[in-house]
């Protein structure tokens, strides 16, 4: 794993087309801020400013891949 100083991670969502996908993806604020730049509006942003990259994958994933609840007999 890479040692990162002060990075901030993106969550957003996915554009095809101009049309949202639905999946979430994650990224630094420095590749972001780029993909802005180079087509702004083209994603939609989810949340910025995320301290960690495991919390942003969390996010990002939101509940898929939890347990699932059993029905109490």
């Amino acid at each position: 794993m890479r040692k990162t100083e002060n990075v901030s991670w993106v969550v957003y969502q996915m554009s095809l087309n101009g049309h949202p996908l639905g999946m979430n993806a994650v990224c630094e604020q420095s590749e972001w801020d780029a993909m802005e730049l180079d087509r702004p509006g083209y994603h939609t942003l989810i949340r910025a400013g995320i301290a960690n990259e495991c919390e942003a994958e969390k996010l990002a994933r939101g509940t898929s891949g939890d347990a699932k609840r059993r029905a109490l007999r």
